[in-house]
């Protein structure tokens, strides 16, 4: 896939794995990438991810980081660029009509649309209980992720994949999608596939403040957020005494978990020097790797804590 008749002209909006990847594939696609459009990393967030503009700096490709999508100067460098078609690969903001009008634009999106349209698809798949997910090349419209989709590409979840598991996945599903599909989008013979926006469903951005746990819920329930959460992302969390614990490692517990939670009220607990958290229909977690306000903490030390504060009443 290197010789087509009409090297395309393209601008991306991209950030980061599946940006990267993505912009990879153009370019070994043959397509001129005339200006990619991306994000300045931010200095509090977790950067764990691929960078757009090292990419953009080893190829010698033009890059800019707007503030705004919105702002006239983004529009008349887009225009300036003169692109056959722009490609967004999960950049993080929305892009006005008037941009889109420029040319045909096309969004990665990490979900099987219309399943899990909007913000984080991967964390609220996991969080759901999905056990299938992958990712969807489709044409863009106003309305965020409601436009025909072009090509798709699924995974799997297994039972105890993390988020970030799934999300590795999902950016080498996203490679292939568009891969498999490139040449016919560039000579026009593409498929256009209905995204009948009444199945699924419309989710919003996730804040740290919905890792927190509550443990009255089900085990699987708990389970699922501390897989959609977990490292690198902020992780599940329960706050006891003044301290924010967070579970860094946890796996469902099996039968043992199930005898032991019976006489034990919700919440972290110390079973024979190991910790668990137990949840609200009797089942366990069993909690390998835990924080106290960013610290490790043993077994030992937090069972000696949750005896103080016993003893003090709390």
């Amino acid at each position: 896939m290197t010789d087509f008749d009409k090297p395309q002209r393209a601008v991306v909006f991209g950030y980061h794995n599946v940006g990267v990847r993505c912009l990879k594939v153009l370019l070994a696609g043959g397509v001129d990438v005339a200006l990619v459009v991306t994000h300045e990393d931010s200095d509090n967030e977790n950067i764990w991810f691929e960078s757009v503009i090292s990419l953009c700096q080893a190829e010698g490709i033009p890059y800019i980081t707007p503030d705004d999508a919105k702002s006239p100067e983004l529009l008349e460098q887009v225009q300036a660029a003169k692109p056959d078609l722009m490609f967004s690969f999960y950049y993080r903001n929305m892009l006005p009509a008037e941009l889109l009008a420029v040319a045909p634009a096309f969004n990665m999106h990490g979900s099987l649309l219309p399943e899990f349209r909007g913000r984080a698809p991967v964390n609220w798949a996991v969080l759901n209980g999905a056990t299938v997910t992958g990712a969807s090349l489709h044409e863009m419209t106003v309305k965020p992720d409601a436009g025909a989709i072009v090509s798709q590409m699924e995974v799997p979840i297994l039972p105890d994949d993390t988020a970030h598991e799934v999300f590795g996945k999902v950016t080498v599903a996203a490679e292939q999608a568009l891969w498999r599909v490139l040449p016919s989008l560039l000579d026009g013979t593409a498929p256009r596939i209905k995204n009948d926006l009444s199945k699924g469903g419309y989710f919003g951005g996730r804040k740290p403040e919905d890792g927190r746990i509550n443990w009255l819920m089900p085990a699987q329930d708990v389970y699922n957020l501390h897989r959609a959460v977990a490292p690198p992302y902020p992780g599940a969390f329960t706050d006891i005494g003044g301290v924010r614990y967070v579970l860094q490692r946890a796996r469902l517990s099996g039968n043992f978990g199930n005898v032991v939670s019976l006489s034990l009220p919700p919440g972290l607990t110390v079973v024979d020097n190991c910790i668990f958290g137990v949840c609200g229909d009797g089942r366990m977690l069993t909690i390998s790797a835990l924080t106290a306000d960013g610290e490790p903490v043993t077994a030992e030390q937090l069972q000696s804590r949750l005896a103080e504060l016993s003893a003090g009443g709390q």
